[in-house]
């Protein structure tokens, strides 16, 4: 078994399509589907289902793909620990919530970079759900998550704190009033979702209507239209606030406030670009 083989198929997963891996990799379909067959054959076992919507992991496949995620992680981990420096260089990818990557993360990824320009930084942003499976699968060197991390695989450090609100149309002139509006959220796996669903369950209010948007500016231009409310930040409504757009309530505690936690693997190689970045986040809480 070659790692070359275990890439493609990893990929192959990944995509649940040949077609869609091939183009990932830069390589002819053929090649793809002759590598698959040849790790069947000396594993001795069928890895994926085939069948009109593309290819999905049988039982035997998943737990391959357990592996083959440690073992390619592994294997870039290896390269960059024999040729880090002690200068910050080389690529760096950050996960983060839509939220954070708004507000918080725009002036610490510019006074990062300022500091470190040779540091090719990147950032990817979903729910926190989405940014843990990142991480855990060595895709991410490190996330900002919108919960508490308890995965035994995954170690986090706080990054800041953020008071959350519920955000209206500007016209709405009370949190009861606003409650009767549907609820504008992301999709499931939004930590702000979560607390805004049980927060609702403990006064009450079981099956309210919910919209769901893929952009934290979809959900803003939503709520300033007067569409319905959501859950967010309060350093996320401010501007908006001040400029009249929307109007913010607050909610009880317990669930008024959350930490956004920074997560890396326990296992994971700590570049010295990784490193640095590590070294800025106790400051993020006045970025």
């Amino acid at each position: 078994m070659e790692s070359a083989d275990l890439r493609v198929f990893q990929m192959v997963a990944r995509e649940g399509s040949v077609t869609k891996a091939a183009g990932r990799l830069g390589y002819v379909q053929s090649n793809i589907t002759a590598r698959i067959q040849q790790l069947e054959s000396e594993l001795q076992t069928v890895l994926f289902f085939r069948h009109n919507r593309g290819m999905s992991l049988t039982s035997n496949g998943k737990t391959l793909l357990t592996y083959a995620d440690k073992i390619v992680g592994l294997l870039d981990e290896a390269v960059l620990a024999l040729s880090t420096s002690a200068e910050p260089s080389g690529p760096l990818m950050i996960g983060s919530t839509q939220t954070a990557a708004a507000v918080r993360l725009p002036k610490l990824l510019a006074f990062y970079y300022e500091k470190h320009s040779n540091v090719q930084l990147s950032l990817r942003t979903g729910h926190s759900q989405y940014l843990i499976e990142k991480v855990l699968h060595y895709e991410l060197d490190g996330a900002f998550i919108g919960c508490s991390c308890t995965h035994p695989d995954l170690q986090s450090i706080t990054a800041f704190e953020e008071e959350l609100v519920v955000a209206a149309g500007p016209n709405v002139a009370s949190l009861t009033e606003a409650l009767m509006k549907p609820i504008l959220v992301f999709s499931t796996g939004c930590s702000y979702r979560e607390i805004l669903e049980q927060w609702l369950q403990s006064i009450g209010k079981t099956q309210p209507m919910m919209m769901e948007f893929g952009m934290l500016e979809a959900i803003i231009g939503g709520v300033s239209a007067g569409l319905g409310i959501s859950l967010m930040p309060k350093a996320v409504t401010k501007k908006h606030e001040a400029e009249g757009l929307i109007r913010t309530f607050e909610i009880p505690q317990p669930y008024r406030y959350i930490k956004t936690e920074f997560i890396t693997r326990k296992d994971a190689f700590v570049s010295s670009s990784l490193s640095a970045f590590l070294g800025m986040l106790p400051g993020t809480a006045e970025v």
